[in-house]
């Protein structure tokens, strides 16, 4: 006998319970991808349906502590969803203070010119490109698989023609200044500890940072002033407990920093401004 929805989220959330902090709501958004529908539409509609085809498939995986965006394809973030893939980052809401704070910095107004470092998924330059229909934006990164995945980003929000690609080292070879610079480099200690759905999955170019997490901030500093427009800003994501060493790395290239917390109270951006 087939097991109803209902049923087959309980007994999967059971089983996520070991490999997941949210056991409960990865099961009903796998259930959701495996039916082709929306967790919402789920729930409300067909909950009492019969278990799909490869529901159980999906929760194995998940049980293998695979992230749950590589299993389903996609990630919200700001205002936007995003296609992600193995071999690009999965953005996380905490990117969003980096959001924020451009548009605490610019208003509705918006900045004209946009700059990504390290774009990933596109998904900071993307959400700025969204928030601002006037803006147009450059995404630079060293990885062909993340610059074809924010290109087809781009593509699918009806971004690309105010999006331009570039494999690049930061801002090696940029000579342009932007209103907006945007940055979320890897800043993770080589020895640190991480969760296997972090450490055996997600790409370590875009997480490790030398030996104490700070190798690229001491590469971005020197560049910075001259990629940062007049009355424009960078925010540059930030770990935890890192932002009075990266205010002592930027404090030598004439900018002014303020520190910008997330939503759970903790640092996590750098402001820098002429």
């Amino acid at each position: 006998m087939v097991d109803s929805v209902a049923s087959a989220i309980r007994d999967a959330a059971a089983r996520l319970a070991s490999a997941s902090d949210t056991p409960r709501l990865d099961a009903e958004l796998l259930m959701a991808h495996a039916l082709g529908i929306s967790r919402e539409t789920m729930l409300l509609r067909h909950i009492a349906d019969p278990e799909p085809p490869g529901f159980a498939s999906l929760v194995a995986r998940r049980a293998r502590h695979e992230p749950l965006a590589y299993i389903t394809g996609h990630r919200d973030f700001w205002t936007i969803t995003l296609d992600v893939r193995p071999g690009v980052l999965i953005p996380r809401p905490d990117s969003e203070t980096l959001i924020e704070a451009a548009v605490a910095h610019f208003g509705a107004a918006g900045p004209r010119r946009i700059l990504d470092l390290g774009t990933g998924s596109g998904a900071l330059l993307l959400a700025a490109l969204a928030e601002w229909p006037s803006a147009t934006g450059v995404g630079v990164d060293r990885s062909d698989v993340a610059l074809a995945v924010t290109g087809a980003n781009a593509d699918r929000l009806g971004l690309g023609q105010r999006t331009a690609l570039r494999k690049g080292d930061w801002g090696v070879g940029i000579d342009e200044a932007f209103d907006l610079v945007l940055c979320n480099p890897p800043y993770i200690e080589q020895a640190a500890p991480l969760p296997p759905d972090v450490a055996d999955f997600e790409p370590a170019e875009a997480l490790f940072a030398g030996a104490d997490g700070l190798d690229d901030y001491r590469r971005l500093a020197p560049q910075l002033p001259r990629l940062i427009a007049r009355g424009g800003m960078a925010a540059v994501e930030i770990g935890a407990d890192q932002a009075e060493a990266v205010r002592d790395i930027f404090a030598n290239h004439a900018l002014m920093m303020k520190v910008e917390k997330d939503l759970a109270g903790r640092d996590r951006c750098i402001v820098a401004t002429h």
